[in-house]
């Protein structure tokens, strides 16, 4: 995954896009836990960011998934 010319810190935005993905967290529920922790983020920003990154995480995912066989 690409991170350049973000003004966030890709550990920031992995964050909200897993808990967003994850948990079902609305946009505007993320974007006030961000602030609790003293981190501004507009629910826009958030959303641009699952756009272009949920479905990456998505596949490396799956790629980590093991085959289910029979025994």
């Amino acid at each position: 995954m690409t991170f350049k010319g973000r003004h966030f810190d890709r550990s920031l935005i992995l964050l909200c896009v897993r808990w967003y993905l994850a948990y079902g967290l609305s946009l505007r529920n993320l974007e006030k836990m961000m602030a609790e922790r003293c981190i501004t983020v507009h629910h826009a920003t958030i959303h641009r960011w699952v756009v272009r990154y949920s479905p990456e995480l998505l596949q490396r995912v799956n790629l980590q998934k093991r085959a289910v066989g029979r025994k």
